[in-house]
């Protein structure tokens, strides 16, 4: 399948987190945000225990010692325990990410980390929520003895998505 960028979304700097994906005008519940391709990569090669790479913070886990980097916007979407979208992966390397609720022009597209939209893992640094910080109490996965975004594997059944 051809991919595409999305017309739907711009990246913007957010005060405490850095970057965000933000929307660039209304987005339904359940319309694919953004598909992109992704780069498999041995964890070894990005996930250092002797230094903190600059990639390291942008990975998803990605089977036994891999992990992947969402090339167009898709590791810039930051996390939320209340998120606006999810991510799937579909086919062998691509994510694709979707809108769980109606979301507003100029509104940051955030997404769990654990995979789960309803999940409420703690992650691996403080998160900010609105105006509040929340500290971890434990770690997510660890690959290669890093700390990494969940990878969902659940790979979607629906086709109709454009």
């Amino acid at each position: 399948m051809p991919l595409s960028p999305s017309d739907l979304v711009e990246v913007k700097w957010v005060p405490g987190k850095g970057r965000g994906v933000f929307a660039t005008q209304q987005i339904r519940r359940n319309t694919l945000i953004e598909r992109v391709p992704v780069l498999v990569v041995p964890a070894g090669e990005i996930l250092d225990d002797e230094a903190d790479t600059a990639l390291a913070h942008y990975v998803f886990e990605w089977g036994e010692n891999t992990v992947a980097v969402a090339l167009g916007y898709g590791s810039l979407y930051n996390h939320s325990y209340s998120p606006n979208a999810r991510y799937d992966d579909e086919g062998r390397q691509t994510k694709c990410y979707y809108a769980v609720r109606d979301i507003a022009p100029g509104e940051e597209i955030t997404i769990n980390y654990n995979g789960e939209s309803d999940a409420k893992d703690p992650v691996w640094f403080d998160v900010i929520e609105g105006e509040t910080q929340k500290k971890p109490t434990r770690k997510t996965s660890t690959v290669n003895g890093r700390k990494v975004r969940n990878s969902r594997k659940r790979r979607s059944t629906r086709s109709n998505r454009a």
